[in-house]
């Protein structure tokens, strides 16, 4: 995150300098980082909803990051995004250590990823070590989660890739009997399954994150729940699982916003929220 600016951010993902619109930037600074006039490509929104990019330069259909020993394939997509949510990085060296101390004492460790997007967290856990089960409803998210596994040199560790609905699938998971020692989630505020089933986040993140407590282990590692939804709040979240975990399990309970730290001023921007349980 280079700069920010009314209503843009200024990025830049490997040698690729983006402009992108970001409704929390309300401040109306001046625009003297020299990269604003120098970017590869811009996300205009349209005024009837969507946008399109607007190339300056040549943007490669596809190009590669590194995050620590992780590769990931990016690419301008509709909506604005590139396949990957940096902020989330916090969270996937969280549970990266967390699966590394089990690791190392011996422990076996089973992850569930749902809607695993292009499969960033998927691949911090497996490369921890840990056994993951990576679940999104958009067949063409999966694949793109393989791509970026192989550029990752993870094609050999133990991961599942399922094309399916994530509420229907912890469904069966409860009636096979299958657990998890850690189980992360970042729902979409709004979406459709394979089958055409509706989910709205506000209706069904409660049932759901309850849902999911038979599928955990006896002991498990950790339980992460993340948003991007406006109006849902950290402290919403934290009270969710708090409701729900502080009975059944021992261990600590917090949330917070995560963000991307601002080059030029120093400052955090604020990207979305987050809120977990974690073993004692």
């Amino acid at each position: 995150m280079i700069d920010t600016s009314n209503g843009e951010r200024l990025e830049r993902w490997g040698d690729i300098i983006l402009i992108r619109p970001d409704p929390q930037i309300i401040w109306d600074t001046k625009r003297k980082h020299p990269l604003w006039k120098q970017a590869h490509a811009r996300y205009i929104r349209s005024n009837t909803g969507g946008g399109q990019w607007q190339e300056y330069k040549k943007v490669p259909p596809m190009w590669k990051i590194s995050y620590g020993d992780l590769t990931f394939q990016l690419k301008t997509m509709g909506f604005k995004h590139t396949g990957i949510f940096p902020e989330q990085a916090v969270n996937w060296d969280f549970m990266a250590d967390q699966i590394r101390r089990e690791v190392a004492q011996g422990r076996p460790v089973k992850v569930l990823n749902l809607f695993g997007y292009t499969g960033a967290a998927t691949l911090a856990c497996a490369a921890a070590g840990a056994q993951v089960c990576h679940v999104d409803a958009s067949k063409g998210m999966v694949a793109w989660a393989k791509e970026n596994s192989a550029a990752s040199g993870l094609s050999d560790k133990p991961i599942r890739w399922l094309v399916d609905d994530c509420v229907k699938f912890v469904q069966r998971e409860q009636r096979r009997g299958n657990t998890y020692d850690g189980i992360l989630m970042d729902p979409p505020s709004y979406g459709r399954g394979p089958g055409g089933e509706v989910w709205k986040l506000e209706e069904q993140l409660y049932p759901f994150v309850q849902a999911c407590l038979p599928v955990l282990s006896r002991e498990p590692l950790f339980f992460l729940l993340n948003s991007y939804t406006t109006g849902l709040s950290p402290s919403v979240m934290e009270y969710v699982l708090g409701v729900l975990f502080e009975k059944r399990f021992s261990g600590q309970i917090s949330s917070d916003e995560i963000g991307l730290p601002v080059t030029a001023t120093g400052k955090v921007l604020p990207c979305g929220s987050t809120a977990m349980w974690k073993k004692g």
